[in-house]
C-alpha cells in the first residue's frame, strides 16, 4: 500500500523563511481522487482541497481538507480571524 500523499507536490509558504516550525501544503485537484497526484498545474479540474503535513515529520502523513473547508480557512487567515 502506498501513502496517499506519495504523488502530491508539497510546498511551504515563502513567509516561512528559515524557521523550523512549518507546515507543508499540497493542492488536491477535484478531478482525481485524493492521493493520486497533484495535476493542478497541468490544468486538471478545479481545486478539490488541500493536504497539510508537518515539514519536520512528513512520514507521519497529512490532514486532508475539502475545498470549502480550505477556502474558509484561507479566508479567515487573510482577514486575521484566526
Amino acid at each position: 500500500m502506498t501513502d496517499s500523499t506519495d504523488q502530491l507536490t508539497f510546498f511551504t509558504s515563502s513567509y516561512s523563511g528559515a524557521r523550523n516550525n512549518c507546515v507543508e501544503v499540497a493542492y488536491v485537484p477535484s478531478s482525481v481522487p485524493a492521493g493520486s497526484g497533484d495535476d493542478r498545474d497541468k490544468g486538471v479540474g478545479p481545486l478539490g482541497g488541500a493536504a497539510v503535513r508537518d515539514s519536520k515529520h512528513p512520514h507521519r502523513g497529512a490532514l486532508f481538507f475539502g475545498a470549502e473547508e480550505w477556502d474558509a480557512f484561507l479566508g479567515a487567515a487573510r482577514h486575521n480571524r484566526l
